[in-house]
């Protein structure tokens, strides 16, 4: 049996290697391969992606600043971000219904103030909180940053803003109670930090909410999403008669036809997820206006830039 000095020498060993691995692909720039597709929107879904251990490998939280930047300085057109309404009614970054799952905190977005929200830290458990110590941030924070981004090179880039609406710690029935206050916020902290509305596409996939959204940021392009097979008829019919602008659909629903329906029915076509360059080729069969990808350089290669 090996010594207890010997095993710790062989698992320091294992986590340099280990180490090595990651850190490789965090920063490799990744396989060359022919162009497929130049006109398709780049868009990092979540700003960088989500935890992922390869292809490729990301210790940034999604919607956090720092993976909002990551994508950013990768050259993409833009990124879209998670935006859920905090107890004092100031816009936050974040993904998950609650906290537990990616912080040490606990509840739901509804049930802090920014302030506390913000003191969070984000777990992804190992390796990737070795790479990451990012913290909850506020969505005027982010405008703020992106300003001065734009600023510095001229250009300002696309924002899609994915309302997560769905209150999981709400009463039975209320769980879209506070859809006209996250409208209102949202409206406020985006002239008062002059966001151009071409530059926006505001999605929900709670079509009630689009008039609300109307009436806040008028101007903005407006999309409904869909994330599930038998929900693209509604999802389009709902887009249709509420006169928006696109459709956020997932990878696994989008397919060629319905693509080529969406088009003919007057909507842009924005498809979320792709990891592997198979799954990205698929998306861009579809040819779709833009894709919100959780693997920015893989997409990138393929499209040649």
């Amino acid at each position: 049996m090996l010594s207890r000095k010997k095993k710790l020498s062989w698992g320091l060993g294992l986590l340099v290697v280990l180490s090595l691995v990651v850190a490789w692909q965090w920063l490799s720039p990744g396989e060359k391969v022919p162009p497929v597709e130049r006109q398709v929107l780049v868009v990092g879904h979540a700003g960088s992606g989500f935890f992922t251990p390869i292809n490729p490998f990301n210790p940034l939280p999604p919607s956090s600043l720092r993976g909002i930047a990551h994508a950013l300085d990768q050259g993409v057109d833009g990124v879209e971000i998670d935006v859920q309404l905090s107890q004092d009614s100031i816009p936050i970054l974040y993904h998950d219904p609650r906290f537990d799952s990616m912080t040490d905190g606990h509840g739901c977005v509804s049930e802090l103030p920014a302030a506390a929200i913000t003191a969070l830290h984000y777990r992804g458990g190992w390796p990737y909180d070795w790479f990451q110590q990012e913290q909850p941030a506020t969505f005027e924070t982010l405008l703020s940053q992106l300003q001065r981004r734009a600023r510095r090179t001229g250009r300002y880039p696309l924002l899609h803003l994915d309302l997560h609406e769905h209150d999981d710690c709400a009463p039975e029935g209320q769980a879209y109670r506070r859809s006209p206050a996250l409208a209102r916020a949202l409206g406020r902290v985006l002239r008062r930090f002059r966001v151009p509305a071409d530059r926006l596409l505001i999605l929900t996939d709670h079509p009630q909410t689009l008039p609300l959204l109307r009436a806040a940021v008028p101007g903005a392009p407006l999309a409904v999403e869909i994330a599930k097979d038998d929900e693209f008829a509604k999802g389009v019919q709902a887009a249709r008669e509420q006169e928006v602008e696109a459709i956020v659909v997932h990878k696994d629903v989008i397919t060629p036809a319905r693509s080529a329906a969406a088009r003919a029915a007057g909507l842009e076509v924005v498809v979320f997820g792709g990891r592997s360059s198979a799954s990205i080729r698929r998306i861009l069969a579809c040819r779709p206006d833009a894709i919100e990808v959780d693997n920015v350089p893989q997409l990138l290669t393929l499209l040649g830039r």
